[in-house]
C-alpha cells in the first residue's frame, strides 16, 4: 500500500476520471463491484463525484452533459507533471494532438487532455489542493497503467520525450512490451496488441484496479451491471480480468501475487 498526500512525481500517474451517461449506474456498478464511496459533486463542480476507499480518494466521476450524452464512455488516465502548460506544448512538438485545456479546475488543479501520436488519449495532472490518488495497490486502488497500440515503438519514444521515462524491456516472442520508469520505480507499461488483435483496434490506454479476489470479482461484473471482456487469467504479474462497465468503458482488475511470492 502507498499512502500520498503530496503531488506525485513527473510522469507518474496521478488520477483517472470518467465521463459517463448514466452516473446512478456507474456508481452501483463500481460500489459493488469495488467498495467505492462517493461523495456526491456540487453543483459548480458539474456534479463531479470523487469515489474512495476507507475514506481515501482513488477515482472521479462526471455525469454527461446533454451534448456529450451520446459520446463513447472511456477513462481518462493523467499523468503528473510540474507545469501542465509546458508539458501540453512539449507533447505537442513531440506529435501529440491537444484535446482541452490546459485549464484550472476549480483550484483543484489544473489539466490538459491530449491524444497521443497513435491516437490513444490521456491527461496531465498538475497539482493544486488536490494532489491526486490518496493511495494506491490496495482493493479498490490503482495499481498499475499501460498504452497499447500497433505502434508501440511510436508511443515508447513519445513518452520517454515527455517525461524522460528509464525504459525496461520486457518483450517476448510475439510480444513487444517496456515498463517505463521514474526514478528507478516502474511508472507505466506500453506494449504492442498482439497477432490476434485486428488491426483496427484503436490505441488506448488502460488502468488496472486491484481487487483481492479477481474470480469473486468477475462473477460480481455481471451481477452489478457490467460484462466480463476476457479472463480471469494467470499473468506473470497476477491473476487478470478485463471488464466493460455499465457504458463499455474498460477496466482491468488484477489480483496481485502475494509480497512473499516471486511473481
Amino acid at each position: 500500500m502507498t499512502v500520498n498526500d503530496s503531488p506525485w512525481p513527473a510522469g507518474v500517474p496521478a488520477w483517472a476520471d470518467i465521463t459517463v451517461p448514466d452516473l446512478a449506474a456507474a456508481q452501483r456498478f463500481y460500489g459493488g463491484l469495488l467498495g467505492w464511496e462517493f461523495s456526491q459533486g456540487r453543483p459548480e463542480t458539474g456534479g463531479y463525484v470523487t469515489a474512495s476507499v476507507d475514506g481515501r480518494r482513488v477515482a472521479g466521476l462526471l455525469p454527461a452533459s446533454d451534448a456529450s450524452a451520446d459520446d463513447p464512455a472511456a477513462w481518462c488516465l493523467y499523468l503528473a507533471v510540474d507545469d501542465v502548460t509546458l508539458a501540453a506544448e512539449h507533447a505537442v512538438a513531440a506529435g501529440g494532438q491537444l484535446i482541452a485545456g490546459p485549464m484550472t479546475v476549480l483550484g483543484l488543479g489544473d489539466i490538459a487532455v491530449l491524444a497521443d501520436p497513435v491516437g490513444a488519449v490521456f491527461g496531465l495532472w498538475q497539482s493544486g489542493t488536490h494532489t491526486g490518488w490518496d493511495v494506491t495497490d490496495v482493493p479498490g486502488a490503482f495499481v498499475w497503467a499501460e498504452q497499447m497500440s500497433q505502434h508501440p515503438d511510436v508511443s515508447r519514444r513519445f513518452y520517454t520525450e515527455l517525461f524522460g521515462y528509464e525504459q525496461t524491456d520486457l518483450s517476448a516472442p510475439d510480444f513487444t512490451y517496456t515498463s517505463l520508469a521514474v526514478g528507478g520505480s516502474p511508472a507505466v507499461g506500453v506494449g504492442g496488441y498482439g497477432a490476434g488483435v485486428g488491426a483496427d483496434v484503436p490505441a488506448a490506454w488502460t488502468w488496472y484496479v486491484a481487487v483481492p479476489d479477481v474470480d469473486a470479482a468477475a462473477r460480481r461484473v455481471p451481477e452489478v451491471g457490467g460484462s466480463v471482456v476476457s479472463g480471469p487469467e494467470d499473468t506473470p504479474y497476477g491473476r487478470l480480468v478485463l471488464a466493460h462497465g455499465p457504458a463499455r468503458e474498460v477496466v482491468a482488475l488484477l489480483e496481485q501475487p502475494p509480497a512473499d511470492v516471486p511473481a
